[in-house]
């Protein structure tokens, strides 16, 4: 189980990174869409890689990772809203909440309920 987490830890971190560095372009176009601002779209971009880099880090150091798949999951809980509010298909939903679900999996896991 414990190699499942770590899977969960690199997808997601991985996953983050890929669309905050390398899709940015497309970030950009999505905030528009949600009418947020551009200082708001660079502190969830920050916080979002940063919390990658920890969930990275948390496979030698796993003390931090319950805060950080916990917070990582409120900004994906944040981003199934925005998703509702400009009512995008449901085929937007479907990252973030794959997402989400693996950072419920890696607290849980952590926390010892798993």
């Amino acid at each position: 189980m414990e190699t499942i987490s770590i899977l969960a830890q690199l997808i997601v971190a991985i996953s983050v990174i890929i669309v905050w560095v390398f899709r940015y372009e497309n970030i950009v176009l999505e905030f528009k869409q949600y009418g947020l601002s551009s200082l708001v779209r660079n502190a969830v971009g920050a916080s979002k890689i940063a919390l990658a880099t920890v969930l990275i880090l948390g496979i030698w150091y796993t003390e931090f990772l319950i805060p950080a798949s916990l917070l990582m999951a409120v900004l994906m809980i944040g981003a199934q809203y925005c998703h509702v509010k400009v009512k995008n298909p449901l085929v937007k939903f479907v990252p973030s909440f794959i997402l989400l679900l693996l950072c419920f999996f890696i607290a849980a896991f952590n926390y010892g309920l798993i």
